[in-house]
Formats: C-alpha cells, sequence, structure tokens
C-alpha cells in the first residue's frame, strides 16, 4: 500500500510538470506581446515543482539538479511563443543600425535605430546587456509583426523550432528526475532507511 502510494505520488509530480510545461506555453500564447506574465508565473511553477520533488523526495540534491531542466521549460515556453508569432507572419527586412541610445553613455539598454528601404523604421532594436555585437553601420537582418504585437527582433536570433526543443528537453529532465527521485525513494524505503539527506 506504500508503494502504491509513493508511485501515485511520484506520478502526480511528474504530470505536474508536464502541466506546467503545457499550461506555461499556452499563457505565453494567449498573452503574446507580453512576457512578463509568463515569466512570473512559469517562475513561480517551477519553483512550486523543486520544492514538491524535494517534499516528495527527501534530497536536495535531486531537487537542486530539476532546476537546469526548470530553466529549459521556462525559456522554451516563455519564447516559443513570440518567436513562431515573427516566424509566421513577420516580414523580413534588411536594414543597417544608423543610431545607438546608449552609445555615448554608461546605460546598457540599447535602442537602435534602423533604417530599411522605406526608410526609418519605427520600431527600434532593443538590446540589453554590457556586451552587444551591434554597432552603427552594420547592416543586419531583422524581422518586424506587421501587427505590432511582437517587438521586431534580429532573424539570427528567432528560433522557434529550438525553443520548442529547449522546452521539450526540460520535460524529459524533469521526467526522468522523478522518476530517478521515485525509484531511490522505493529502495530508501525497502532498506527500512527514513532519514533526510
Amino acid at each position: 500500500m506504500r508503494d502504491t502510494n509513493s508511485v501515485l505520488a511520484a506520478l502526480t509530480v511528474m504530470v505536474f510538470g508536464w502541466v506546467i510545461a503545457a499550461g506555461n506555453t499556452g499563457l505565453a500564447y494567449a498573452t503574446v506581446g507580453n512576457d512578463v506574465i509568463p515569466i512570473i508565473i512559469g517562475t513561480a511553477l517551477c519553483l512550486v515543482f523543486v520544492i514538491a520533488l524535494r517534499v516528495l523526495h527527501r534530497a536536495w540534491w535531486l531537487a537542486a539538479l530539476s532546476v537546469l531542466p526548470g530553466l529549459l521549460i521556462l525559456v522554451g515556453s516563455v519564447q516559443h511563443a513570440p518567436e513562431a508569432v515573427l516566424a509566421d507572419r513577420g516580414i523580413r527586412e534588411s536594414v543597417v543600425i544608423t543610431a545607438d541610445s546608449a552609445g555615448s553613455t554608461a546605460s546598457t539598454h540599447h535602442r537602435y535605430t534602423l533604417l530599411g528601404k522605406g526608410g526609418k523604421l519605427a520600431e527600434t532594436l532593443e538590446y540589453r546587456g554590457s556586451g552587444s555585437s551591434y554597432r552603427v553601420g552594420d547592416r543586419i537582418e531583422v524581422i518586424r509583426d506587421p501587427d505590432g504585437v511582437v517587438p521586431l527582433e534580429d532573424a539570427a536570433n528567432v528560433d522557434p523550432r529550438g525553443r520548442l526543443k529547449g522546452l521539450v528537453i526540460g520535460v524529459v529532465g524533469w521526467t526522468v528526475i522523478t522518476v530517478l527521485a521515485g525509484w531511490r525513494g522505493h529502495v530508501r524505503r525497502r532498506k527500512g532507511i527514513v532519514y533526510d539527506d
């Protein structure tokens, strides 16, 4: 009976992980253009999964191991939707970078002004961070959403298949870790080991 309960608990945690991945991806599609909502909810749900794994199997190392697949799931579920939208309906355009809003400042929030065939684009290419590889005068290819829902992106960074692949790898990782944790718990109970790691 105890083994049956532990198997059901492990299956519950595993299915919960699948629901998190699918649900957050669906949420990202429903709120496309507003990444904040799936980021916050996805982060909270991934933390709940880590805690559930720890409570169920009493091993912090397994819970910590589940963080990496959780990051893959979070990134994949949040970024797949907008990148898929850009890949499906986006307009590709070759542009030249004509200005950088952070060029003469210490800011790490760059807004690059772009010049296309039809003149200056209304939308800028945004980059947050200190290691930007973009320079004024560079020619790049961008994809912009004709509906203006999804922000313009460098075409080289739009990879919905890669995001989906990362999401699937994350789900497989969580599944393997949950099965491993369930097996570990089963073996420990058979040996009569009840202490925490």
